[in-house]
């Protein structure tokens, strides 16, 4: 899952970016209205975590555009005021949840969590496709009722999959959202090439079907048809 975290506070980022990335989420950040509207009009997320007030900017203006650019991302609005006219207008733009300042850190990880599953994979908890049974929460992933030990990086890479079965995805939406900003240091995808192998090969080990489809020179499909 990829977060970007929008917060000129730099301990209070810092803080929120290590955590959450010992969490398993894959974290970007940004510490002005600037650089937050030029990531968003980059790159896709699942999650935004926005503070409202940000230098050269506001953070319900990013909520405005997350919206006009039909963003799938849900939004956590981050405030220090406990205004009820911050929380309604913020609500109004369409952001899904919002903290006042000061917050624990488990909490924003719970409300992360909570949209995701919500806009992702309709609420549940569990996800359920034929033979796959996967456990949001714990992150375990069971085929044939046998557990298999995934690495972060293909764990995220199966959840994006299911979350967009029967569709193609293409090499550089994988590339983004494995490895955000840093995938334009790469000289080619044979980091995907790599990841893809090792899972496939995982799941069939547990008699699972290879669901996955190289559509040659664009990308893949996870199909269940």
């Amino acid at each position: 899952m990829k977060i970007l975290l929008i917060e000129d506070e730099k301990e209070l980022l810092d803080s929120m970016k290590t955590y959450l990335e010992s969490e398993g989420y894959r974290c970007e950040t940004a510490n002005d209205y600037q650089k937050a509207s030029e990531k968003i009009n980059v790159y896709e997320y699942d999650c935004v975590v926005v503070d409202i007030t940000l230098p050269k900017g506001n953070g319900l203006q990013i909520v405005k555009e997350l919206k006009q650019k039909k963003s799938e991302a849900g939004i956590i609005i981050v405030s220090a005021k406990n205004s009820l006219d911050d929380k309604l207008m913020g609500l109004e733009l369409g952001s899904d949840d919002y903290l006042t300042k000061p917050f624990h850190l488990s909490e924003l990880n719970a409300r992360i969590k909570a949209i995701v599953r919500r806009k992702s994979f309709a609420g549940k908890d569990e996800l359920l496709m034929n033979e796959i049974r996967i456990n949001i929460p714990s992150r375990a992933v069971i085929i044939n009722n046998n557990q298999i030990a995934l690495t972060t990086k293909e764990y995220e890479l199966l959840l994006f999959f299911i979350a967009n079965k029967n569709k193609v995805v293409t090499k550089n939406a994988i590339a983004e959202h494995l490895w955000g900003d840093d995938m334009d240091q790469t000289d080619s995808f044979d980091f995907i090439y790599t990841h893809i192998k090792n899972l496939r090969k995982k799941m069939v080990e547990k008699g699972g079907e290879d669901y996955i489809k190289t559509i040659y020179g664009i990308g893949y499909n996870f199909s269940t048809q």
